[in-house]
C-alpha cells in the first residue's frame, strides 16, 4: 500500500525514481508523482493520476533535473486519487511523501487554519508539509522543524522529506509503516521495501519502529524516539530474490501459480529433513491448550484451513480470526496457548496490533510471514518464513499455498507432541504432504480448461463457490479471488449451509462452482449440489476421477484434480480456485496483476 523512493545519487534521478517505483507498482497505487532539488537548489514537483506511464509522460513534456529526489504511488485514503491529491506534497520549501495514516490531520488542519494557512489537497500529508514548512518559517532548522512536526503526529506513518537548497539532505521518519535505508558509494537511497532498492544496492538499514533518519551522500545518522542517536543493523540482501520479472509469461500471476510446486518443495525441505520436523525451539505443542490463528485475507482463509488440521490431526481447539477484528473484541486468551499471526508482507497493520495485543496473554507467538526482515517476525517469538519469493501479482497464488505448507508442518508438529500419532503415523502424513509439489504440477495442466470455462463465467453477475470441511475455506478463497480480479459479485459457503439462505440465489443464470473430492464427505457435498440442480443452477464440479465418475448427468462443466495428498488435499484445489479467476479476468478485460483499488501490503487499519 503506496510506494516510497528517496535517491541521494551522483546522477540525474527523475528517471531513476520512476524506475524504482515500476518496482513497487506490486503494492497498489492510483496516482504518483516526484520531487527533485536541482543543482542550483530549486525544489520542484510533477504529479500524474493513474498509471506510471501517465507520470512519465509528464516528465518528458515537463522535466525535472537534479541529483537528489523522492518518489511515491499513492493508494487513496484521505481524498480521492486526484492530481491535487497525488504525492510529493509542497509546501513552500518543504516537499512530503508518505505510506500511512495521520489521524489527527483534522486537529492538525484546523491548527493550520487558526495560523491562516489553508490546505488545497483532501489529504493528511498534506497537514505535514503545511507544518513543516510553518516551522522553518519560525526559523528552525530542517531537521528541527521535521523533528517538531513528528512530535506533533498520532497514527502511523512513513515518511520521506526534502528541502530546497538542500541537495544533500533527505530526512525521513517511521512509526509502524516499514521504511528501509540503502547504503550506497558516495549514494544513499530509501524505500518502503528492499525491492525498490534492489537495483541500487545490497546493504540495507531497516528502520525500528519510532526511528527518524538523516541522509546525506556521506552515511545516515538514525535516531530512535526521543531523538538520541542510535546504531541500526546494515544487512546484506539477497538482490537476486527481489529480482522482478514475467520471465515469458503473460502476467505476473501465471508465474506465481506455475511456481507452486517449486517453492513449496523448497518450504518443505527447510522444514522437514530426513523424516523429522525442524523448527525453532519453543515450538512444544504438548503443553498448550489452544491454537490462535489470525490473518487478512487471503492469509485468513490460509488459517481457516489450517483450523481443520489443528484439531483433526492433534486435537488442538483452534481459533481462526478476522485480524481487523480481532483486538477489538478483547478475546480472553490462556497464558497455555500460541498465537500464530499469518502476513505475506509482515507488514499487516491489523495483523501486526493483533500480534501486539496477544503477545503479553499467551504462552508464545509466531509470525508466519514471506519476508523474514518486517514487522511482524521481528516482534514476533518465533518467525516461521514461508519462502514463497517475491509475490508481485496483488492476488496472492503461491504465498497462499506456502502458507498452508508451513501450517501443516506446524499442525503435523503439534499432533506428534502431544501423542495423538506416534512416528509411523507422523511419517504417513509426512509423506502425504511431500506428494503435494509433484501433485500440484499435474494439477498446473488444467489451466487451458479453466480458461474454456471462464468464458462461461466472465457472462455472469453471481457465482457461487461450495466446499465441506478444509474445502470450505478454499471455497471462500476462490470467491475472493474471482472477486479480487474479474469483479464479479462471488461468495463462497460451507455446502450444508445452502439450504439456510444461499439456495434462494439460484437459478439457471448463476454458476456454481463445487469444490468435492471423492472422501467422507463427498456423498453430502453431491447431495448439496442436486439440490443446486433440481432449481436449474448451473454446476462446475471439482473433483478428482472417482469425484467426476461419481457424480452423474446434469452437471454443466468438470475439472478433474489429481487423487492425493491425504488430509492435505485441500492444496490442490486452490490451484483451479486460482486459475479460474486469472482466465476469467483475462477474458473480462481487467488489470489481472493490479486490480482496481487494492493493494498488496496493507499497512493502515
Amino acid at each position: 500500500m503506496c510506494g516510497i523512493i528517496g535517491i541521494l545519487g551522483k546522477h540525474e534521478v527523475s528517471p531513476l525514481l520512476v524506475d524504482a517505483l515500476k518496482r513497487l507498482e506490486y503494492r497498489g497505487y492510483d496516482s504518483a508523482g516526484v520531487a527533485t532539488v536541482d543543482a542550483s537548489g530549486q525544489l520542484d514537483c510533477r504529479r500524474a493520476v493513474g498509471k506510471l506511464v501517465n507520470l512519465s509522460d509528464r516528465l518528458v513534456h515537463q522535466p525535472l533535473t537534479g541529483h537528489a529526489g523522492i518518489g511515491h504511488t499513492r493508494w487513496a485514503t484521505h481524498g480521492a486519487a486526484t492530481e491535487v491529491n497525488a504525492h510529493p506534497h509542497r509546501a513552500g520549501p518543504v516537499a512530503v511523501v508518505h505510506n500511512g495514516i495521520i489521524e489527527n490531520f483534522r486537529e492538525l488542519r484546523e491548527g493550520l487554519t487558526r495560523l491562516g494557512i489553508e490546505a488545497q489537497s483532501q489529504t493528511d500529508t498534506e497537514t505535514v508539509a503545511l507544518w513543516t514548512a510553518h516551522h522553518l518559517q519560525r526559523g528552525l532548522s530542517p531537521l528541527e522543524a521535521a523533528r517538531a512536526t513528528l512530535a506533533q503526529l498520532q497514527g502511523a506513518f512513513a515518511l520521506a522529506f526534502i528541502f530546497e537548497g538542500e541537495g544533500d539532505l533527505m530526512i525521513a521518519a517511521r512509526r509502524g509503516s516499514p521504511l528501509a535505508i540503502g547504503h550506497g558509494d558516495g549514494e544513499m537511497f530509501l524505500g518502503s521495501d528492499a525491492v525498490a532498492l534492489a537495483p541500487f544496492t545490497d546493504r540495507i538499514t531497516y528502520l525500528a519502529d519510532g526511528d527518524h533518519a538523516v541522509l546525506t551522500r556521506a552515511g545516515v545518522q538514525v535516531y530512535e524516539a526521543g531523538s538520541q542517536p542510535v546504531t541500526r543493523t546494515q544487512a546484506q540482501i539477497d538482490v537476486g530474490a527481489t529480482a522482478i520479472d514475467k520471465g515469458g509469461y503473460r502476467h505476473f500471476m501465471a508465474k506465481e501459480i506455475d511456481q507452486q510446486p517449486t517453492v513449496i518443495a523448497d518450504v518443505l525441505n527447510h522444514y522437514v529433513k530426513d523424516g523429522r520436523i525442524v523448527l525453532p525451539e519453543g515450538l512444544d505443542f504438548a503443553a498448550l491448550d489452544r491454537v490462535t490463528l489470525v490473518g487478512c485475507g487471503t492469509a485468513y482463509l490460509a488459517g481457516h484451513v489450517a483450523k481443520y488440521w489443528f484439531e483433526q490431526l492433534a486435537g488442538l481447539p483452534c481459533d481462526i480470526d478476522v485480524a481487523s477484528e480481532f483486538r477489538y473484541r478483547e478475546p480472553p486468551l490462556s497464558d497455555q496457548s500460541l498465537f500464530v499471526a499469518i502476513s505475506q508482507s509482515g507488514e499487516t497493520a491489523d495483523t501486526l496490533a493483533a500480534l501486539h495485543y496477544a503477545g503479553a496473554h499467551v504462552a508464545r507467538t509466531v509470525g508466519l510471514v514471506n519476508v523474514g526482515t518486517s514487522a511482524i517476525a521481528r516482534d514476533s517469538d518465533i518467525a516461521l518464513p514461508t519462502r514463497a519469493g517475491i509475490e508481485v501479482s496483488v492476488a496472492s497464488s503461491k504465498a497462499f499455498t506456502c502458507q498452508l505448507a508451513v501450517l501443516a508442518v506446524l499442525a503435523l508438529k503439534a499432533a506428534h507432541d502431544r501423542g495423538r500419532i506416534d512416528d509411523a503415523g507422523l511419517a504417513a502424513h509426512l509423506r502425504d504432504l511431500q506428494s503435494v509439489p509433484g501433485l500440484l504440477a499435474q494439477t498446473l495442466t488444467i489451466s487451458k480448461e479453466c480458461a474454456r470455462h471462464a468464458e462461461w463465467l466472465a457472462e455472469a453477475r453471481d457465482v457461487l463457490y461450495l466446499g465441506r470441511g478444509p474445502l470450505y475455506p478454499v471455497a471462500l478463497e476462490g470467491a475472493l479471488k474471482l472477486k479480487e480480479l474479474s469483479y464479479i459479485h462471488a461468495e463462497g459457503y460451507a455446502s450444508g449451509e445452502l439450504k439456510h439462505g444461499p439456495i434462494a440465489l439460484i437459478d439457471g443464470d448463476v454458476p456454481v462452482v463445487v469444490l468435492a473430492p471423492h472422501d467422507a464427505l463427498y456423498d453430502k457435498t453431491i447431495s448439496n449440489m442436486q439440490e443446486v440442480m433440481a432449481r436449474h443452477g448451473q454446476i462446475l464440479l471439482i473433483s478428482d476421477e472417482a469425484g467426476i465418475a461419481a457424480a452423474g448427468e446434469g452437471v454443466t462443466a468438470t475439472l478433474t484434480v489429481p487423487q492425493g495428498g491425504g488430509i492435505f488435499q485441500a492444496m490442490l484445489y486452490a490451484v483451479p480456485m486460482q486459475y479460474l479467476a486469472y482466465h476469467t479476468a483475462i477474458a473480462k478485460g481487467t488489470d489481472v496483476d493490479q486490480p482496481r483499488n487494492l493493494a498488496k501490503s496493507v499497512t493502515v487499519e
